[in-house]
């Protein structure tokens, strides 16, 4: 199978074309429902329900369940959409039935079971699909934005959070939780290095919770010694990754930290990170840069060509 490639096709019908079990991770972020129109036939995002649209990533996402790797992971990256944003709720000008300026109406502006101004909850309905199709829901990560893109709303707090989902086809996987560690925190290394007092009422079972942590129980010296200190923490479900500026024409270019986040806990060196949804070509940038090969899949060929010259090298296919 040909690596470091960008497949100019529908996703779907050039998933059905790659071997099964032939790829090790997926990092993709999917265009969000009623977003953007990219003005393409096969594009995803502008259908007329959110059911449609949750429909058509789950059959994306279950032919990239037979590509995967036994012990490979999904790195999910989706948004919510409010009912009604875009058209100002339920009102349409008479005068403009079909939307002013030659554009539609939103395609969120009626949801079923939605009143206007309701969160429609896109995120879970989709991670609740894939789960009854068989991935196991393992971790819902906040990606958390100190520059969020403005809102003039005045009934609610400003959004800066997203999103991303580890999905995995089996109970046991690959996952690197040493690549991604976070430094440990001094006030933690300072409660290792603590006796414990049997006063505490941590040393005591917690009603319901059963045993007492080691860490809690009583002690006369430190948790660990000092040469056995560790230095990291576990990556904690919260990332904070500002978004960054990208030049090209493509408006939803995700930071190549996040990219690389998870690549970094997802997939192997040497291994192959697959993207259906490449835009810019993020994920294959990060991957590149971490000696991993990447396929790329993106409907719209302008997109191709920007992916293709900023990660440089990258073949292009029809096929």
């Amino acid at each position: 199978m040909k690596t470091d490639v960008i497949i100019n096709r529908d996703a779907l019908c050039a998933l059905q074309e790659l071997p099964s079990e032939s790829v090790h991770c997926c990092v993709t972020s999917p265009p969000y429902f009623a977003l953007r129109d990219y003005g393409l036939d096969a594009q995803i995002g502008q259908e007329d329900t959110p059911e449609q649209y949750i429909d058509r990533l789950t059959a994306v996402f279950g032919e990239l369940y037979r590509v995967l790797r036994k012990d490979g992971t999904l790195w999910l990256n989706i948004a919510d959409t409010y009912c009604g944003t875009g058209n100002k709720g339920g009102y349409a000008d008479p005068k403009n039935p079909k939307g002013r300026t030659g554009q539609g109406l939103a395609r969120n502006s009626r949801v079923t079971g939605c009143k206007q101004k309701d969160l429609i909850g896109i995120p879970w309905l989709l991670a609740f699909s894939l789960r009854e199709q068989g991935w196991y829901l393992r971790s819902d990560i906040i990606w958390q934005k100190q520059n969020p893109m403005p809102e003039s709303c005045k009934d609610r707090p400003t959004r800066c959070y997203e999103h991303i989902f580890l999905l995995s086809k089996e109970k046991k996987y690959y996952y690197d939780a040493a690549a991604i560690a976070e430094p440990l925190a001094p006030t933690t290394a300072e409660r290792y290095r603590r006796a414990r007092s049997t006063n505490s009422k941590y040393t005591q079972e917690i009603p319901g919770q059963g045993k007492v942590q080691g860490l809690n129980r009583p002690r006369d010296g430190g948790y660990y010694d000092d040469a056995l200190m560790p230095t990291t923490r576990n990556k904690r479900d919260v990332w904070l990754i500002n978004t960054v500026p990208y030049k090209g024409a493509h408006f939803a270019a995700f930071p190549p930290k996040l990219a690389e986040t998870c690549i970094l806990a997802g997939c192997p060196k040497g291994g192959i990170v697959l993207d259906p949804f490449f835009g810019s070509g993020t994920t294959g940038l990060a991957a590149k840069s971490l000696d991993r090969h990447y396929i790329g899949i993106e409907l719209n060929a302008e997109y191709c060509a920007l992916a293709r010259a900023r990660i440089g090298g990258a073949g292009l296919s029809n096929n």
